[in-house]
């Protein structure tokens, strides 16, 4: 399983998903353009010593991003989904998809995805921290297939 990021933002938020990737044994795609310097020192303050134990691919554009991940399953978390996502059926191989911190993702992206859900939250806020939903996101997901760590 492995989380992507579209056009994030956040140098501090990549960091904590790609803790969380090395933890939970997800690899981790970042879509171009990034909001921030790569070697932005935020980005390994936030991953620590983890950035060294997850897979990390960065890829120019969306379009490179579906080249290179052909075949697999794209499941867009968005706020403007109508399906819950502990009411979706994940694959081990699913590529979970998290838009940009401002915006989301692009209608022409929401277009060719494979899926959209939304995480459940309360009706009067307007979304989730971006590493907190690749957490929730991520923990369903491997708790489905029953690729949770030992």
């Amino acid at each position: 399983m492995r989380i992507a990021l579209f056009e994030p933002e956040i140098a501090g938020n990549v960091g904590n998903v790609m803790r969380l990737g090395a933890c939970m044994g997800a690899g981790i795609d970042l879509i171009e353009p990034l909001g921030f310097s790569w070697d932005d020192r935020r980005v390994r303050r936030a991953a620590m010593d983890y950035i060294d134990h997850v897979e990390i691919i960065r890829h120019a554009d969306f379009s490179a991003f579906r080249k290179a991940r052909a075949g697999a399953r794209i499941v867009l978390f968005t706020t403007r989904a109508a399906q819950s996502s502990y009411d979706f059926s994940y694959r081990s191989d699913d590529v979970l998809l998290f838009g940009k911190e401002s915006a989301g993702v692009t209608d022409a992206v929401r277009a060719v995805v494979d899926a959209s859900v939304r995480l459940p939250m309360r009706a009067e806020v307007r979304s989730l921290n971006l590493a907190t939903s690749a957490g929730m996101a991520l923990g369903e997901a491997l708790r489905q297939t029953q690729g949770l760590p030992g």
